[in-house]
């Protein structure tokens, strides 16, 4: 599912124009994207759960050459589902 079937599911779910649900949907977006870059947790409870774990800088290798090479540290955002969330 892309985001624009994500939309359309939403509004038909909510029984909201394809319009509200596009500016909901972004609202959860960029609300998201503050609280993690802030380092803070985004938890849903049934759903899951959006957490920033730190990723130490580490060696790894060029496929190409073998050459051995730095991957710098980084921050990467994880994600736990919860209980409630069954496919």
């Amino acid at each position: 599912m892309n985001k624009a079937e994500l939309v359309d599911a939403m509004a038909a779910s909510a029984g909201i124009s394809k319009a509200d649900s596009g500016r909901a949907l972004e609202g959860f977006l960029d609300a998201t994207k503050g609280a993690l870059a802030k380092g803070d947790r985004v938890s849903l409870v049934g759903f899951g759960s959006f957490s920033v774990n730190h990723r130490p800088a580490r060696k790894g290798r060029n496929p190409q050459t073998g050459a051995e090479i730095q991957i710098k540290a980084k921050n990467v955002v994880k994600f736990k589902a919860g209980s409630g969330l069954v496919v």
